[in-house]
């Protein structure tokens, strides 16, 4: 039995974990290897969702570890718990002799290198995109500040590292590995780095899985009447989706089309959405918000006729990969997104699964409305499988863990 210790800064407990983690060692703890698992958990998540996900690892054969995450003070906490995270690295290792430390981003990363200093353990360095320049772009670390400047020229020091002492590398985008390989870091070339985007599990997302009862009773608990238009939006909306471009694109579809309205499926607070719509002079009737639990996203989905997100574009975003795209191409739904983030636009170009929108502005969305999506079931649901599946996303993990370990 092949031993991997996987570290993730990020929590189980968490929509990302359930959707980002837990899948991919589900599938590769059933090619063989036994997996440890280390989580930051946050307290309420993990006391709500704590028995559900034990259930998923205990099933899975994956042998979980969630440590507290630190949320105060800032910098410190990391500290803390990066602290936490390598005392439980190295109990675990002197239990089950991990042959490779697989490490979710960057803090991740700082443990992954000390075992590998330590023990000599191989490191797959799983980069999820530029953490810090990421930091810097969503403006939570403001460079104007000489504490954040020096912890940013920390960060961009060790990812170096990172990138030239881990045994293999994971970008999620092709646009990510060409900004990875211009960088000229030693001992990393084109080999060395396999792209893996955000992945779906297409067998949780088949629009044929939707019951057409249970699309009917979903529409009467939330209200929408059939003579609706739903423009829908699934996720968090925080740091870098961005609310007030998609109510001023909504408005105009409305405008043309008053029978359109706005399905936000989130967990953020109704208020913060219906602030930002009455600012824009949208109707509270227009808007519809709910939550789910992530099994449940492919329900809601169905419910879209279209659905929008614009991420703000930046240097950092050139290494990023949005998972609700291939959620929302599995089901079989067009998109509408903005250009400059990863693959997305090259991706819904190729699969004509609907409108990439170059300059947010009225003047665009009066266009991209008049003109209507251009836009092909099939395709779009063949590029989910073709660039998102799960399954490929696994195959490509465990090609990675045999080269590494056997």
């Amino acid at each position: 039995m092949k031993t991997v210790l996987y570290i993730c800064y990020d929590g189980m407990t968490d929509p990302l974990g359930q959707s980002q983690v837990l899948p991919y060692l589900r599938g590769l703890s059933k090619k063989g290897y036994r997996i440890s698992l280390i989580s930051c958990e946050k307290k309420e998540r993990f006391e709500q969702h704590r028995k559900q996900i034990e259930q998923i690892c205990r099933e899975a054969g994956i042998d979980w570890h969630p440590l507290n995450y630190t949320k105060k003070p800032p910098l410190l906490s990391t500290l803390l718990d990066l602290k936490k995270i390598n005392r439980k690295a190295e109990q675990l290792h002197r239990q089950h002799a991990f042959q490779l430390t697989h490490c979710r981003s960057y803090i991740a990363a700082l443990a992954g290198i000390r075992m590998k200093k330590r023990y000599g353990i191989k490191m797959l360095f799983d980069m999820r995109g530029f953490w810090a320049d990421e930091r810097v772009d969503g403006k939570i670390w403001n460079l104007s500040n000489p504490v954040f400047r020096k912890v940013y020229a920390f960060f961009k020091r060790k990812e170096r590292i990172f990138l030239s002492q881990s045994d293999h590398i994971i970008s999620l985008t092709e646009n990510g590995k060409k900004e990875l390989l211009s960088w000229n870091v030693p001992a990393v070339d084109d080999s060395k780095i396999t792209i893996i985007p955000c992945c779906v599990d297409l067998n949780l997302f088949r629009p044929d899985n939707i019951h057409p009862d249970a699309l009917s009773q979903k529409q009467s608990a939330l209200g929408i009447r059939e003579t609706d238009y739903i423009v829908g939006y699934v996720g968090s909306i925080g740091t870098w989706y961005m609310l007030p471009e998609m109510l001023d694109y909504f408005a105009v579809l409305r405008h043309n089309n008053p029978a359109a309205r706005f399905l936000f499926v989130t967990g953020e607070n109704p208020a913060t959405i219906l602030a930002a719509a009455d600012e824009k002079g949208i109707d509270s009737s227009a808007i519809l918000i709910t939550s789910c639990q992530h099994k449940d996203v492919p329900l809601h989905i169905s419910l879209f006729n279209e659905s929008v997100f614009f991420i703000r574009p930046s240097y950092s975003k050139k290494a990023s990969s949005p998972t609700k795209q291939g959620e929302i191409m599995a089901m079989g739904i067009p998109l509408v997104c903005n250009a400059g983030v990863g693959d997305t636009d090259s991706i819904v170009h190729t699969y004509q699964s609907g409108i990439v929108i170059e300059k947010l502005n009225k003047e665009t969305y009066e266009k991209a409305v008049e003109k209507g999506i251009s836009y092909d079931r099939e395709k779009t649901r063949t590029g989910a499988n073709e660039y998102f599946s799960l399954e490929t996303g696994v195959t490509r993990y465990a090609a990675i863990y045999k080269n590494l370990i056997g």
